[in-house]
């Protein structure tokens, strides 16, 4: 375990904000992480950041900043028809899916590029094109923020939802996650539902993981800022869910509304179309934007600050707000 006092986190955070923290701790291992909870880390302001690739510091934060460091991926399991791997919460989600392309376990392919760690992946329950870490998560382990002692959750008990998890409310600021059980097919089984993803590989007769793994690169490039060059978090804003009679309403004055029924008469709306119908699909104020491919994502050019980000996602909440009375919600953890 290492500690460092007035930390600078701008290589800590993807929107590159020159930020700083009291206190910064690496955990290099899971007994750090056991030697943090009995030092008594965790009994005063505190914060875990993995990759930082979907937190915007809205200033400098007040308190300690915990890293967890400690990667790895081991095969705990292979039945010839699907494998079981454990992979460490500060392994790079990067890795982890080049791997399993790598050995083709398919399962995530679909969320390569995704940028950050393992562990912050089932605290958002990220997904993309068609694909959520709760399709292929079966295990995640912990420890007890209050006690060092393990902490044990099934994929049922995580109770996954749109970008959300019990670590986003009746765990949060309670667990630390040190390690997640994946698993995936060693058959051929690609999702292929999301459109653009399915037209990009209609062509090809023997598709394979590399394939569809190049194709989704191909779509994310296309409309993404590159990570680490252009500061972003990714997309800012949640699809907004409302309730199926809100929606069709909304459809009586904009018929041309992207809607996707959800189930439980609840309906997803493109937050991306809203930004742009909003007219911000265009709005930049200093160094910071919406993205010009992709209305969902706000980047800091260079030089911006957190605060100034803050009133920027908020000047486009208001005017989605006033045009389609829905308030979009942030997908990033703001603090």
């Amino acid at each position: 375990m290492k500690q460092f006092s007035h930390f600078s986190l701008k290589n800590h955070n993807s929107f590159a904000l020159d930020v700083y923290c009291d206190s910064f701790v690496v955990l290099d291992s899971v007994k750090d992480a056991v030697e943090a909870v009995n030092k008594g880390l965790f009994l005063k302001k505190f914060f875990i950041l993995g990759g930082g690739s979907n937190v915007l510091f809205a200033s400098d934060f007040q308190g300690t900043v915990i890293h967890p460091a400690f990667g790895g991926i081991s095969l705990v399991e292979d039945n010839g028809t699907s494998v079981l791997i454990e992979v460490a919460a500060g392994e790079s989600w990067e890795n982890f899916v080049n791997y399993a392309i790598e050995n083709g376990y398919y399962g995530v392919e679909n969320l390569i590029g995704i940028p950050g760690n393992v562990g912050s992946a089932p605290v958002q329950n990220i997904g993309a094109y068609g694909v959520e870490v709760k399709d292929v998560l079966v295990e995640v382990r912990a420890i007890s923020l209050l006690t060092g002692e393990p902490v044990v959750l099934s994929n049922e008990q995580c109770a996954f939802g749109y970008r959300d998890s019990i670590f986003k409310h009746e765990l949060k600021g309670k667990v630390l996650i040190t390690n997640i059980i994946f698993k995936l097919s060693k058959k051929k089984n690609f999702t292929l539902s999301y459109t653009p993803l399915k037209n990009a590989v209609a062509d090809i007769k023997k598709l394979t993981i590399n394939d569809v793994a190049n194709a989704v690169l191909s779509i994310r490039n296309a409309k993404l800022p590159k990570v680490g060059e252009i500061g972003s978090a990714g997309s800012f804003f949640k699809n907004p869910v409302l309730p199926a009679e809100t929606v069709n309403s909304l459809l009586l004055s904009n018929p041309d509304l992207n809607y996707y029924n959800i189930g439980n008469d609840l309906v997803k709306l493109s937050a991306a179309q809203l930004i742009d119908l909003a007219g911000c699909k265009s709005w930049r104020a200093g160094a910071v934007s919406v993205f010009p491919t992709q209305p969902l994502v706000i980047v800091n050019y260079g030089g911006a600050t957190g605060s100034e980000i803050v009133d920027f996602y908020k000047k486009i909440q208001s005017a989605v707000f006033e045009m389609f009375n829905v308030k979009l919600e942030p997908e990033v953890n703001i603090l």
